[in-house]
């Protein structure tokens, strides 16, 4: 079967849904394919909090915000935050419902240009033809493992927290997470409440502190991409380094206070300033550790807590067809224009991989309304 569309989306996260809202205000002709919020449903695991507040809407109209979602619960942002991943969960399903947005679930597994336009097959053997493409897939093909770090390591014996979500299982275990910023901490606070009987963290740097992180500078800023959507690639590059210290100051040197009773225990250790040096398997499957400051200890388990580093030639809808050849690409990231739209005439590209050309903060939701604003008037202007 064949669908065609002006406006393909291919993703249903907060980006994909966010841009969902503003073409259906917009009256634009699109299909949006993706599993809604299947990232934060697999990838994330129960029990986690959000260090985002009640105020990072997904709602471009303003009409299903977070806010109006407690407004209509009867609660308050004191009442819910910080916010698990259950609560925002709930809330993304409510904010899709009252927007009237639907998605094809299945899995756009390649996409070429064509003629007049692109061909994308969809993993069931459906077919859509579409004018324009947005690809809003997020972070999830782009978890970093560090050759240094995975090399040390047993084969098959470490998860990237990509995948480490099933945390009840290492009750009664010893466990090392590599890495040290919200990710980690995050993770050792979760293994801690399923009964984990040690975490350990070893990391480069200092220990973050427990301390509540600021973005209010945030919000004013890439709210007011909307009407300059230049405005953060004309900074000069000592601006853009200081944009990105002061992010990475609230989002990488802090980690939030509320996991301070669920990390700082007994069989909690911290391991700063190392790093891994050797690993090896003992008969029983438990692990020998070094790290390189000469400490040894013996875990069950390893997690990566490394983050995530885009690679667009690591996405499998573009890796099978005949646009990545022709994709514009600095470093792993998309060049985009003012529009989010890449070298290839028609595809825009938005969520984390847009965060060279429009700053760091759109490794965060906070610049779902925006973004979606900027594709949603470049779509209609081009209509």
């Amino acid at each position: 079967m064949t669908l065609r569309t002006d406006v393909l989306v291919i993703g249903a996260g907060p980006f994909g849904l966010g841009l969902a809202a503003e073409l259906r205000r917009l009256d634009l002709d699109h299909v949006v394919v993706g599993r809604p919020m299947e990232f934060w449903r697999k990838h994330m695991p129960h029990g986690m909090f959000l260090r985002s507040a009640s105020d990072w809407s997904l709602d471009p109209t303003d009409r299903y915000s977070m806010l109006r979602y407690l407004e209509v619960r009867g609660e308050t942002p004191d009442e819910v935050e910080p916010l698990s991943r259950d609560y925002y969960l709930g809330y993304a399903d409510w904010f899709r419902a009252q927007s009237g947005i639907e998605t094809i679930e299945t899995y756009v597994v390649r996409l070429d240009g064509v003629e007049g336009g692109f061909h994308a097959v969809l993993e069931d053997g459906g077919v859509i033809e579409a004018r324009r493409v947005v690809i809003a897939l997020g972070m999830g093909y782009f978890e970093q493992l560090p050759d240094e770090v995975v090399a040390r390591l047993p084969v098959r014996r470490f998860e990237h927290t990509r995948d480490a979500v099933d945390l009840a299982r290492h009750a009664g275990r010893r466990v090392l997470i590599v890495g040290g910023r919200q990710s980690a901490y995050e993770w050792a606070a979760l293994l801690n409440d399923a009964g984990a009987a040690q975490v350990h963290l070893s990391h480069r740097h200092d220990p973050p502190a427990f301390a509540e992180a600021d973005w209010a500078w945030v919000t004013p800023l890439v709210d007011g991409m909307v009407e300059n959507p230049s405005w953060f690639r004309a900074l000069d590059q000592a601006e853009r380094d200081a944009i990105a210290r002061r992010m990475w100051g609230e989002g990488r040197l802090k980690v939030e206070p509320w996991l301070e009773r669920r990390v700082v225990r007994p069989s909690t250790h911290v391991h700063a300033r190392t790093a891994l040096k050797v690993c090896t398997e003992r008969p029983d499957g438990a692990l020998d550790v070094t790290l390189d400051n000469g400490e040894a200890f013996v875990v069950d388990d390893v997690i990566l807590a490394t983050g995530y580093r885009v690679d667009m030639s690591r996405v499998p809808l573009l890796a099978a067809g005949n646009l990545l050849e022709r994709l514009d690409v600095r470093d792993g990231w998309p060049v985009l224009s003012e529009h989010f739209e890449t070298s290839v005439p028609g595809v825009h590209v938005t969520s984390m991989p847009a965060g060279r050309d429009f700053g760091p903060f759109f490794g965060f939701t906070v610049s779902v309304r925006a973004s979606a604003r900027i594709i949603g008037r470049a779509l209609a202007t081009s209509s």
